[in-house]
């Protein structure tokens, strides 16, 4: 089985063709990051038209390389409809309905967040159940993922998403934008005991996650100092990643106390890249007794890739949509 992924949800163009045996047979992603450079963050009506000039011509590499030579020698296109910028879900979903009538082919309506939940069974044999850490540029969550389409939610952000933070902590630093990569970077030479932020939530129960305050409290700081050094920098991020880390850590026990699956614990989503995070996850893990998992780094930011399998993964259990759906800006796994 042979399926096409398209995914436009955000500030990257990615599409990719996967085969139900595991194997990526084009994996494509083309960066906004000089677009949206100039105003520190992404801009809906730019990401959306990016999608636009890019998609056709990145969908036809997709297939060249692919060695697809129709697609009607597809078995189906996966796409994402949402959540995310509507725009963006826009421009792939029309792309993916024009393939799919074109060819007569099924049309999977995918998840966005449904596609990182399930990387992980691309590169690795992880059973399901598992519980997911999924920490990205818009979503913050920990889930029970009971099967393909099914999933409970243990806790989530009350207000910003993790990754979201670290952007606006760089905008804040005037770092650069994309941000996540360059505080962490900045962090490895930096003293995480300097300054002491606020660990929201912590100490309380249940699993839910707050970063608001976080945000608001490394502003005070950058904005007290009158000629901030590069170490000021440095210092300010490393405290800001070890109490995000903190954050992490509290709320995982509370969910490892919730939560009475198999103990497997998947993170997933852009801020799995965080070499840092990953190392204070590790060892919480190793402390609860939980086999820990990760996508390969290329597959922790949005890509096709991901979007493409959690197609194979729902046609599998019958979960092919009629083409009539409509694109979605929010969109609950749960």
């Amino acid at each position: 089985m042979k399926i096409l992924g398209i995914e436009t949800s955000c500030d990257e163009t990615a599409v990719a063709i996967v085969t139900s045996d595991k194997k990526i047979l084009s994996h494509l992603v083309l960066s906004q990051e000089k677009e949206h450079k100039p105003y520190g963050g992404v801009v809906p009506e730019i990401a959306a038209r990016a999608h636009i000039q890019a998609l056709d011509s990145m969908v036809a590499k997709a297939m060249e390389q692919a060695g697809v030579k129709s697609y009607s020698d597809l078995d189906a296109v996966a796409v994402t409809a949402g959540p995310g910028l509507i725009g963006g879900v826009i421009v792939g979903v029309m792309v993916a309905k024009a393939i799919a009538s074109a060819a007569s082919v099924p049309i999977i309506a995918v998840n966005h967040l449904e596609g990182h939940a399930l990387t992980v069974r691309l590169t690795e044999d992880v059973p399901l159940p598992f519980m997911l850490l999924l920490v990205s540029g818009g979503h913050c969550q920990i889930l029970s993922v009971e099967g393909v389409g099914k999933y409970k939610k243990l806790g989530g952000t009350i207000d910003d998403a993790l990754g979201e933070a670290f952007d606006k902590v760089a905008k804040m630093l005037k770092l650069g934008y994309p941000g996540g990569p360059k505080v962490e970077a900045l962090a490895k030479d930096g003293d995480a005991k300097r300054f002491e932020f606020p660990r929201s939530m912590k100490g309380r129960a249940g699993c839910d996650f707050s970063f608001s305050g976080l945000k608001t409290a490394v502003k005070r700081v950058a904005d007290s100092i009158e000629d901030i050094s590069e170490q000021d920098k440095k210092d300010i991020c490393a405290s800001f990643q070890a109490c995000a880390a903190d954050i992490i850590e509290d709320r995982l026990k509370n969910a490892f106390a919730m939560y009475d699956g198999e103990k497997r614990l998947v993170v997933a989503g852009g801020v799995a890249a965080n070499k840092y995070l990953n190392g204070r996850i590790q060892n919480i893990a190793n402390e609860y007794g939980y086999s820990l998992f990760y996508p390969p780094l290329n597959l922790c930011t949005d890509n096709g890739a991901m979007i493409a399998w959690a197609g194979v993964e729902r046609m599998r259990v019958g979960l092919v949509d009629d083409i009539s759906f409509a694109p979605k800006a929010r969109w609950s796994l749960y």
